[in-house]
């Protein structure tokens, strides 16, 4: 009875000895996963607010996310505070897909003096208006050049780093000139932060054709005086064309 009691303690013992070993192997929590919703409000956090004033007339708000891809963010920030995105264009635009940009020689091959950035893929769906970095078929040479989706583009997720999405102005980056490269392209007149307070930058206004039907133009009148009318002489008799009479 004594050796029974002893064996059915034995489970109870093992159990109370391999406890701590269970604990320190225990895998800790994941990190929970940021949320997809963006605050539409560009007043919220207005520093994590990317404004590009475009040369169609209109101001695309872009809502960056640091809790998705924070270096990338962060880079993006940088660049608009330099000012180096004024004047590019959007260099491949392809309908159905998305607009790129963010490349100063306007060929896709080029990019910031700043070094590539490390890929920050995620979770977060490519939906229509999500903005994504550009890189080469390798994960780490994201530089300065992002595109905006038209539509859902769910084969891109976890394989380019979605950083912010469009929250005011998407119909402006649907009227983005097509084309790789388009022949008259679309450009980013100012990016800047919804902090720094920058006022829109408009196109230049363009002057209108000259009309085919304009009436031809009047011809200019002189201001000189006419020159007075010459006054009419009085007839003269001609001299000497009587005869003298002879005597006699």
């Amino acid at each position: 009875m004594q050796r029974r009691s002893l064996l059915s303690a034995l489970p109870l013992a093992l159990a109370l000895i391999s406890a701590p070993v269970l604990a320190k192997t225990k895998a800790h929590p994941a990190a929970p996963t940021p949320s997809a919703a963006v605050d539409i409000d560009p007043s919220h956090d207005p520093d994590d607010v990317l404004y590009l004033d475009l040369s169609n007339g209109g101001r695309v708000a872009i809502r960056l996310m640091p809790a998705w891809a924070p270096g990338h963010v962060e880079r993006i920030k940088t660049l608009a505070r330099q000012g180096f995105y004024n004047g590019i264009i959007f260099h491949r635009v392809i309908e159905g897909f998305m607009a790129q940009t963010g490349d100063p020689t306007g060929t896709g091959q080029g990019g910031s003096q700043l070094p590539n950035l490390k890929a920050e893929f995620n979770a977060m769906p490519h939906v229509r208006g999500s903005v994504s970095m550009a890189r080469t078929d390798e994960p780490d040479t994201a530089n300065s050049q992002f595109f905006i989706v038209f539509y859902p583009r769910f084969a891109l997720d976890r394989h380019y780093t979605n950083f912010g999405r469009v929250i005011g102005g998407m119909g402006f980056v649907d009227a983005i000139e097509r084309g790789e490269p388009p022949e008259h392209p679309t450009k980013i007149l100012q990016a800047s932060l919804a902090s720094e307070n920058k006022p829109q930058v408009l196109p230049a206004p363009v002057a209108p054709p000259p009309s085919l039907t304009a009436p031809a133009p009047a011809p200019a009148t002189s201001l000189a005086p006419s020159p007075a009318p010459a006054l009419a002489r009085p007839a003269v008799k001609p001299r000497n064309l009587v005869k003298p009479r002879r005597k006699g």
